[in-house]
């Protein structure tokens, strides 16, 4: 964390705001409560000014921790909510947004304390409830030994149960409400590998909010996922309509056209998200990926390029095309130091390890094969995909 942001730092820093946040609404994730101006009673003439309103130095750092969480500037989010919830230990606004800015940092064992405090406090605030699921989904997923967090899952779902439970006693925002936690159980169910139950759940997440488009983005993807393709198009599609401005949507829409064959259609979306987002890695390497799979290596390489630029953690599926056009051209060494990223990144992908394998297979000038690890990439590939015919077909070539 950058330790320039000293509390002290916040507070003057909010200070400043203050200001300017009594009278903006700040954008998402959630606003916070409005302060009220303070009321002076009518004086005599003669009576001296009153006195300023009082600063709320609680109020200005869940502001201040707002504008940064919406800039991704998460680590001075963190900082700025904690700093709010240490003056006010039962301030539920604060609580939840300290919950999620530490998920945020990968605090998630001090993310899922907070949120549950956060539940003891206000047991009828659903959006701790979907937050704490949320957070026992990224500290499955942050974790590399899955098996010290095996429980994450069921407790995710548990959690989720009882969201509901409260939503059903209310009378406002229930299919809101319920959209929001049957879209929370499709991630669960995703991450546990049962596809069908996803897509039922988003399904019934899509009923109760017909016209959202993150909804409708994760039905298409479960779809694709399931290896229907055109249901997973027709569903990006809407994704589009709905929000068209979103450059995710429109940048996945783009490669999935890309796949079905409808070449000259992805390109033209896939430059549209880009130039939506043109600081957006997934938007930019989608871009690279359709133009990868158009057979326009130049474009491919640079957009790509960019994009690991822009993020250089989250998408290994852009190392692993920027490895492909490696082998493509024959430049051997950049083609194995991508793979190996995509491998490392996406260490539960057959196809990278597949043709990690298949780069160490080869060789180039000044460059000698290591069958040892191809052989190992793959084996890794085939113990990942048991029936993938190229790992096993480059094993036995090794035999």
């Amino acid at each position: 964390m950058n330790s320039r942001f000293s509390t002290l730092g916040l507070l003057m820093v909010a200070a400043a705001l203050g200001g300017a946040t009594a009278q903006t609404t700040p954008p998402n994730p959630t606003q916070p409560a409005q302060t009220q101006p303070v009321q002076s009673p009518a004086a005599p003439a003669q009576a001296a000014p009153a006195a300023a309103p009082a600063v709320r130095p609680v109020a200005n750092y869940i502001a201040l921790g707002i504008f940064y969480y919406n800039k991704g500037n998460f680590d001075q989010a963190y900082v700025a909510f904690r700093a709010a919830s240490e003056m006010d230990p039962a301030n539920t606004e604060a609580l939840l947004l300290l919950g999620r800015s530490q998920v945020r940092v990968r605090l998630y064992g001090p993310a899922i304390t907070t949120l549950k405090r956060l539940i003891t406090l206000d047991p009828r605030n659903v959006p701790a409830y979907i937050a704490l699921s949320q957070a026992y989904q990224q500290q499955y997923i942050g974790t590399s030994d899955r098996q010290t967090v095996a429980a994450n899952l069921t407790e995710a779902l548990r959690v989720l149960t009882a969201a509901e439970t409260v939503v059903q006693a209310q009378g406002t925002d229930r299919n809101l409400n319920l959209s929001k936690i049957w879209n929370e159980r499709g991630y669960v169910y995703k991450l546990q590998g049962d596809v069908t139950r996803s897509i039922e759940a988003f399904k019934q997440a899509s009923s109760l909010n017909p016209d959202n488009s993150i909804i409708l983005y994760n039905l298409g993807d479960m779809y694709y996922a399931s290896g229907n393709l055109p249901m997973a198009l027709d569903f990006l599609q809407q994704a589009v309509i709905a929000d068209p401005g979103d450059p995710y949507n429109r940048a996945y829409y783009a490669k999935l056209l890309a796949l079905s064959g409808n070449v000259a259609t992805a390109r033209a979306e896939a430059a549209q998200a880009a130039r939506l987002a043109p600081t957006n890695a997934y938007a930019v390497g989608q871009y690279g990926v359709v133009s990868y799979l158009a057979k326009d290596p130049a474009t491919a390489r640079a957009q790509l390029t960019q994009a690991v630029k822009l993020d250089a953690l989250r998408y290994p599926e852009f190392y692993y095309y920027l490895g492909r056009l490696g082998l493509d051209s024959g430049e051997l060494r950049a083609a194995r130091d991508n793979l190996t990223r995509a491998a490392a990144l996406g260490s539960n992908t057959a196809e990278y390890a597949y043709y990690l394998g298949l780069s160490y297979e080869r060789s180039a000038t000044g460059l000698a094969p290591d069958r040892l690890k191809a052989r190992a990439n793959y084996e890794q590939a085939l113990r990942l995909d048991p029936g993938h015919r190229l790992a096993q077909e480059g094993l036995n070539r090794l035999r």
